[in-house]
């Protein structure tokens, strides 16, 4: 797995006997910068095969149309397909100059599909639906430990928040897997401490 840090939100990209899987890419504007940390980790854009966002906030999917039109598929989860195009009038109104994305020319699966489809890129996990950011989050969870849960709220913020029963059952869901490093994408990674 490799961390790209180009901006505000970390982007991940895991790599597949296919090609690999870039989860989140940061704010429109900034394909330059992502371009430069491609080739600073030795990767090259015809090594990801697909992208996705763990949610359609502006921060997290700014770079997909850029990149589906460079010939990266995109990788849609059908509990996120009518949030595609929640970030358009933001963009819109700062005058980022990126397309809107054609989530016609998207994969669109189901969370329960992600694990035969990821095997099928040569990679160990699944996706699983982590909604209480927003309706339309993801997390990646792979075999090897590692998970990918974008903007969730932290394991240890739970008593802080008392009553959020949906953060509760997303970290009850993600514990399931017995996660050994948790990666967030405006914190640092952290290895769970789901005993304390």
């Amino acid at each position: 797995m490799i961390i790209l840090r180009y901006g505000q939100t970390n982007t991940f990209l895991i790599p597949g006997a296919r090609g690999g899987l870039l989860v989140d890419t940061g704010y429109a504007g900034t394909l330059p910068a992502f371009y430069r940390a491609l080739g600073q980790n030795g990767v090259r854009l015809q090594d990801v095969a697909y992208v996705m966002a763990t949610h359609y906030h502006p921060d997290h999917m700014g770079l997909i149309s850029d990149l589906m039109r460079a010939g990266v598929g995109l990788l849609l989860i059908d509990v996120q397909r009518d949030f595609v195009h929640f970030s358009d009038p933001i963009f819109a109104r700062e005058k980022r100059g990126t397309a809107p994305i054609d989530e016609t020319a998207a994969t669109v699966i189901a969370c329960e599909e992600s694990r035969a489809f990821l095997r099928r890129m040569g990679i160990g996990g699944e996706i699983v639906p982590t909604p209480s950011h927003s309706a339309d989050s993801v997390s990646v969870v792979l075999d090897v430990g590692d998970c990918f849960v974008g903007d969730l709220e932290p394991y240890e913020y739970l008593e802080a928040y008392g009553g959020n029963d949906a953060l509760r059952r997303d970290w009850e869901r993600l514990r399931a897997f017995a996660p050994g490093r948790i990666f967030y994408a405006h914190r640092p990674a952290v290895t769970p401490r789901f005993d304390e």
